[in-house]
């Protein structure tokens, strides 16, 4: 049985080593592949401004987080959620950078990326060369449904994902092949509710992912004929 979490944040902006911080993390648990229905969520106060820009991104005012803890306050909760388990993340060097920042901003020991990073836009390149690896278009690409996703929002995106990432990993019967009768209620859960959904046909190119992808060919013709 093997045990990952699966995590995104959202933040006052795109740097720690400029002031940023962190303001949601949300941690999805997933057993062999597949949520079990355990999560952590927590809300945190920046301790600082947010600038509007971020605002734009993901909705969150600096008032929307009056009265939520630190980052201090809720760090022992989270490291006891993700245990020594591998960590999941779209674009998991952003979202490493941050937490381990915050960790060590509080005294605690930072997570290691070599061992324990996953990270899926690393994962969709790899599959899909050439091709857009943002969470949208592979949501579009797997007939995901994105109806729900206006700004971002870490909950929301850590669900997205878990979907992504079973895609990812070998599709939908892949990970239904992988659950045994032994699981917790929570698995059970998980497991019928990616079996409840109709078989997903993949999604037609977006202009987008042909122009990307046409762009990826041209590099590759060009390449072969300099070595020629």
């Amino acid at each position: 049985m093997k045990r990952s979490i699966l995590f995104d944040t959202e933040t006052t902006g795109f740097d720690p080593d400029m002031g940023d911080r962190i303001i949601e993390i949300a941690a999805l648990e997933l057993i062999d592949d597949l949520p079990t229905g355990e999560a952590y969520h927590v809300l945190i106060h920046p301790e600082r401004d947010i600038p509007p820009e971020a605002t734009k991104v993901h909705g969150f005012r600096i008032e929307d987080l009056e009265g939520k803890p630190i980052f201090s306050e809720v760090a022992d909760g989270f490291l006891e959620f993700i245990g020594d388990s591998p960590m999941i993340a779209h674009n998991a060097r952003f979202d490493f950078k941050f937490v381990n920042a915050e960790l060590v901003a509080c005294g605690r020991e930072p997570l290691d990326y070599a061992s324990r990073a996953i990270d899926t836009v690393e994962m969709a390149r790899k599959k899909y060369p050439g091709l857009p690896a943002s969470l949208d278009a592979l949501c579009r690409r797997f007939g995901i449904d994105l109806s729900q996703r206006g700004t971002h929002n870490a909950l929301l995106d850590c669900k997205l994902l878990a979907e992504v990432y079973v895609e990812l990993m070998g599709g939908r019967q892949r990970g239904l092949g992988l659950a045994g009768p032994s699981r917790s209620r929570g698995m059970t859960d998980g497991i019928n509710a990616l079996a409840s959904r109709k078989p997903r046909k993949m999604a037609p190119p977006t202009a987008e992912e042909l122009q990307a992808h046409e762009a990826f060919v041209s590099t590759i013709k060009d390449a072969v004929w300099l070595r020629e």
